[in-house]
């Protein structure tokens, strides 16, 4: 989701590159402000990828919002005055425009007569405003909808969603709100993601976290490539090092990551610090080294093609994936899954 002031058409579409760029296939932009409504025709019209309007409280914005010409429009029914009422005009205008909608439920902001019935936000009572939000819209036969019930805690969250997937064959929408700073979150989001994907359960996903947006969209390709979800790009092995380390493998590591972050081509770079792990991981990589006694053995497709001192790895290992890289088709990449 971006984070730009959406009037801001300029910084808007700058941070939506952006995000592009990083693997980003949908993007949410906020729309609080009547100026942020009016700039979403632009914003649609240039943004490389569908734009989705986020919107709260505000009923008309749905209707600027579809009018816009946005790919989709998320909803959320507990801070939207009267929603109920409002289903069947919304539905309307959707599917006469073509337009896809998400119903989100938050935890944040659950309808007060649930609240009330239940206590707090628990997962029964994301999946009950969730379900009822769904049954209003299919009462008008409009269903191209997905639907999202984000919780802060990874453990109501999954529940929630092991939940609603049993109720109804909708999309879901995977999200942990308010997951926290980069670190916190990225942990809660994987432990639930993982979860929930290696079980079939999920359509597209958002990594929440108090970081950069697109910090939250390396994070997600990451959940989802390790997960064989989306082909695996560059991917280093490294030890975790110990007693028997010879080298600096947390540097080395690190660098050997910073020097290939340019990489888009799926290759696998093992950087082991001993010869008890070290010779067995970097065969199996694509490219590898197995360092000690202040040399590296190279390792390239299994075999030892040459031995440098210590100084000179970090440049091979570059010059080496540079060059496997160079050779491989332009398709090595496969088609993407969603990631928003």
């Amino acid at each position: 989701m971006t984070t730009t002031p959406t009037h801001d058409i300029n910084a808007t579409l700058q941070q939506i590159a952006e995000l592009t760029a990083a693997g980003c296939d949908i993007v949410r932009v906020a729309v609080p402000r009547k100026e942020d409504a009016e700039a979403l025709g632009i914003i649609a019209m240039k943004s490389p990828i569908p734009v989705i309007a986020d919107i709260h409280f505000q009923p008309n914005y749905v209707f600027a919002a579809i009018d816009a010409g946005c790919a989709g429009v998320r909803v959320n029914p507990g801070n939207i005055r009267k929603f109920d009422d409002q289903v069947g005009a919304i539905a309307k205008a959707a599917k006469a425009a073509g337009v896809a909608l998400r119903i989100g439920v938050n935890a944040g902001s659950l309808e007060p007569s649930l609240l009330r019935k239940y206590g707090r936000p628990t997962a029964e009572a994301l999946v009950e405003s969730a379900v009822w939000e769904a049954s209003l819209f299919e009462e008008h036969d409009f269903h191209e909808f997905g639907i999202s019930v984000k919780h802060n805690d990874p453990v109501v969250m999954v529940k929630a969603y092991r939940m609603l997937s049993e109720r109804g064959d909708w999309p879901l929408h995977l999200g942990v709100t308010e997951a926290g700073p980069a670190f916190q979150g990225t942990i809660k989001s994987a432990v639930a993601f993982g979860s929930l994907l290696a079980d079939g359960i999920g359509d597209t996903i958002r990594v929440s976290l108090s970081a950069p947006p697109v910090e939250e969209i390396k994070v997600g390709m990451q959940i989802l490539q390790s997960l064989n979800l989306r082909e695996r790009r560059l991917e280093i092995v490294s030890c975790p090092s110990c007693g028997r380390a010879q080298v600096d493998v947390y540097t080395l590591a690190d660098s050997v990551q910073e020097g290939l972050k340019h990489l888009t081509v799926p290759i696998r770079v093992a950087v082991m610090g001993c010869v008890v792990n070290g010779p067995g991981e970097a065969r199996e990589a694509d490219l590898g080294v197995a360092s000690g006694n202040g040399k590296g053995q190279i390792f390239v497709k299994g075999e030892v093609i040459r031995t440098v001192p210590e100084a000179e790895i970090v440049a091979t290992l570059i010059q080496e994936a540079e060059r496997i890289a160079a050779q491989m088709p332009e398709d090595a990449v496969g088609a993407p899954e969603i990631l928003t």
